[in-house]
């Protein structure tokens, strides 16, 4: 399986370039916006593409057209105003979705936010964010892709432990990034995560296990 990970120079996107540039049965395409992120990537020697979510369908179409998969890992980060979390988080996504049934890709997961479906627990200061989890969620499950949507709680850079909780529903949690990218892969290998939606913190279980459960 060929995936291709938009957001590859995020945190999570890091992580998880990592993890499948060494798996013995996956390969991996990491999308870039600048030409300058890909020392990082060549040392992990994994493929790279430049890349805009702010560009045109036609660009992403291009950016993914050899891959099997789509990962979207994407963030405007907390730096920027809510105009960039809607262009970015919301219509890049959107594009994203659009340019990969375009291109016949076979899975897309999409990397959300805890409770992004529930209003009632957005705080006023992430109420843009939210919006553009919840709609750019809602965009991938009326598409015609197999999906699954991961929903992390609060993201951490501690080491990853493989312990995690996952269910439909959970209460606040946090969860190292680091897990997060190994539940993406542990989703890319299974067919019984594909149109599945769950949230995710760190637990108890095993990640095969925890997610034999969704």
């Amino acid at each position: 399986m060929k995936t291709l990970v938009i957001g590859a120079n995020g945190k999570i996107g890091q992580h998880l370039v990592r993890l499948l540039a060494k798996h013995p049965e996956h390969t991996v395409k990491a999308m870039i916006r600048k030409p300058e992120q890909r020392p990082f990537f060549e040392d992990l020697k994994a493929e790279t593409v430049v890349a805009s979510l702010e560009g045109s369908v036609a660009e992403l179409q291009k950016a993914m057209a050899d891959c099997d998969a789509v990962v979207f890992t994407a963030g405007s980060g907390a730096s920027t105003g809510a105009d960039k979390t809607m262009t970015v988080d919301l219509d890049g996504a959107a594009k994203a979705v659009e340019a990969a049934e375009l291109a016949g890709i076979d899975r897309f997961i999409m990397v959300s936010a805890i409770h992004a479906d529930d209003r009632s627990h957005w705080t006023k200061e992430m109420t843009p964010y939210y919006i553009a989890k919840h709609h750019a969620d809602r965009i991938l499950q009326s598409s015609s892709l197999a999906y699954t949507i991961v929903r992390p709680g609060l993201l951490t850079d501690d080491p990853g432990t493989g312990q995690i909780a996952a269910a439909g529903k959970l209460d606040v949690g946090s969860i190292p990034r680091e897990d997060v990218a190994a539940v993406i892969v542990a989703c890319l290998e299974s067919t019984d995560l594909t149109d599945k939606v769950f949230e995710l913190t760190s637990g108890d279980s095993q990640i095969e296990d925890a997610l034999k459960n969704i």
